[in-house]
C-alpha cells in the first residue's frame, strides 16, 4: 500500500517520520531553533539566543510533540494527501501543503505576539497540523460527498460536513482556551490559507471574476 502512494505524499511521510526519530534520539533541545518561536521572544531561557527565525515558518511543520501527535497527522496525510496529489499533481500539491504550513505559522505568530503582549510566556509551536488541516479543507471542497470519519465521532459523514465541524471546533476551542496546549488558531490559519489558494486557482473572488457583467438597459 505504501509503495503505491504518489511521490510527494510518500516523501512527506518519510521526511516527517525521519525527523521525529531524530527528535527521539537527539532530544528536543537539538531542534529548538527549528521550532516556531513568537516574534520578539527570547526563546527558551535554557538555550540563550534562540528566538524567531524566518526558516521556522517551514521547519516547525516537520517537528512533532509526541507519538500520538505524529500518528494522527501522518494518518490524515496518508488519507487525504494521496487523492489530492492525484488530482493536482506533484508541484501544485507540494506548493499547497507547504504554503498551508506557512499560513498556519503566520497565524500562530500573531497569536503568540498577542499572548506575550498580555503577559503570557513565550513558547514554541511544532507540528504539521496546519498543513494537514489545509488538506482536509481541500478534500472537503473537491470531494464534498465522500464519506470520512473524524476522531472521536464514531461514524462516517460527508467530507464537507467534517470540514465545517473541524473548523467550528478549532474556532470554539481557540476562543475559549479549550485544550490550551493545541495551536487551534494555527489550524484555522492553515484552513484559511488553503481556502484562499483554491479560490485563487479557480479564479474566484476576491482574486478573479465576480460573475457576468450586468446588462445595460437601452431606452
Amino acid at each position: 500500500m505504501f509503495s503505491n502512494l504518489p511521490p510527494v505524499t510518500k516523501a512527506l511521510l518519510i521526511a516527517n517520520a525521519l525527523v521525529f526519530l531524530m527528535q527521539q534520539f537527539l532530544g528536543d533541545p537539538a531542534f529548538v531553533s527549528f521550532m516556531l518561536w513568537p516574534l520578539g521572544s527570547g526563546g527558551d531561557p535554557t538555550v540563550p539566543g534562540v528566538g524567531f527565525g524566518v526558516w521556522q515558518l517551514l521547519t516547525y511543520g516537520f517537528l512533532h510533540g509526541g507519538w500520538m501527535h505524529i500518528f494522527f497527522n501522518m494518518l490524515a496525510l496518508f488519507m487525504f494527501g494521496a487523492p489530492l496529489e492525484y488530482v493536482w499533481k506533484q508541484n501544485r500539491f507540494l506548493t499547497y501543503y507547504l504554503l498551508c504550513i506557512v499560513g498556519a505559522g503566520l497565524c500562530q505568530l500573531a497569536v503568540g505576539w498577542w499572548s506575550m503582549a498580555h503577559g503570557s510566556p513565550a513558547y514554541p509551536t511544532v507540528g504539521a497540523s496546519g498543513g494537514i488541516l489545509g488538506l482536509v479543507l481541500a478534500y472537503g471542497l473537491i470531494f464534498p460527498t465522500q464519506k470520512v470519519m473524524i476522531f472521536p465521532i464514531p461514524f462516517f459523514m460527508p467530507a464537507r460536513i467534517a470540514v465545517v465541524l473541524i473548523g467550528a471546533f478549532a474556532l470554539f476551542a481557540g476562543a475559549t482556551g479549550t485544550m490550551p496546549s493545541v495551536a487551534h488558531f494555527a489550524h484555522l490559519g492553515g484552513m484559511a490559507t488553503g481556502w484562499l489558494m483554491i479560490r485563487y486557482w479557480r479564479g474566484q473572488p476576491p482574486f478573479g471574476r465576480r460573475g457576468p457583467p450586468r446588462p445595460r438597459i437601452v431606452r
